[in-house]
């Protein structure tokens, strides 16, 4: 296929890229729970001021386990469909992991600071601009069609996943300044994708069913 560089076996298995970033995420989740703990020695009469202390970081531990999630899944979606990857795939993939691994600072900020303008707009510019990553990598994937195997990703479902990702970095764009006029308008603003991602995700539910049922008819 002239025009499209082939890349070496060990460095364009799509294997290898998938355990690498189910390693990084896994590890990402992991380290968010890091910031729970109560302090040691507390007395019956302190557990209850403890508990309080330490909820707003169960709550933002809460949230960012479930957008690691989003994107994880999101990420296995998308590369069900393949099975080599090129240079701009590796490069695009591993930005995006690099963004998952250091989800768990602006975790903390949301914590710590909760509502502080910086600290919200902070976390709102951190997911968006994971998504910018991974829907870089989806179009990358989308557009690479000689990546895939038999099948390659399907148009509708690639326009329904770019239309999840996209969601997802406009609510949290938009979050970022919003959350300097009202951190807490900011992070209510952020369920707005509640029912958007449960539309889409239930939508590209329908479509990826539809091509395991085609498939073997174009085979």
């Amino acid at each position: 296929m002239k025009g499209h560089q082939r890349v070496r076996d060990d460095e364009g298995s799509a294997v290898r890229l998938i355990a690498l970033s189910d390693g990084v995420f896994a590890i990402a989740m992991t380290l968010l729970a890091l910031d729970i703990a109560l302090p040691a020695g507390l007395d019956p009469a302190d557990l209850d001021e403890g508990l309080a202390d330490v909820m707003p970081s169960v709550w933002a531990y809460a949230l960012s386990f479930l957008v690691i999630a989003a994107f994880w899944r999101g990420h296995h979606q998308v590369f069900r469909y393949v099975e080599k990857v090129d240079g701009t795939v590796i490069r695009l993939g591993l930005l995006g992991l690099g963004l998952i691994a250091l989800m768990p600072f602006p975790t903390t900020l949301l914590a710590e600071y909760g509502d502080v303008s910086r600290a919200v707009a902070v976390y709102s510019g951190a997911v968006a601009v994971m998504g910018i990553a991974q829907l870089a990598l989806t179009v990358a994937l989308w557009k690479r069609p000689w990546l895939s195997g038999d099948a390659a990703l399907p148009d509708r479902v690639a326009r329904n996943d770019v239309a999840d990702l996209a969601a997802t970095v406009l609510v949290f764009a938009i979050a970022v300044p919003l959350a300097f006029v009202s951190p807490t308008g900011a992070k209510l603003w952020w369920a707005v994708l509640i029912p958007v991602k449960w539309m889409l995700g239930e939508r590209g539910n329908r479509l990826r069913a539809a091509a395991r049922e085609s498939a073997p008819e174009s085979t």
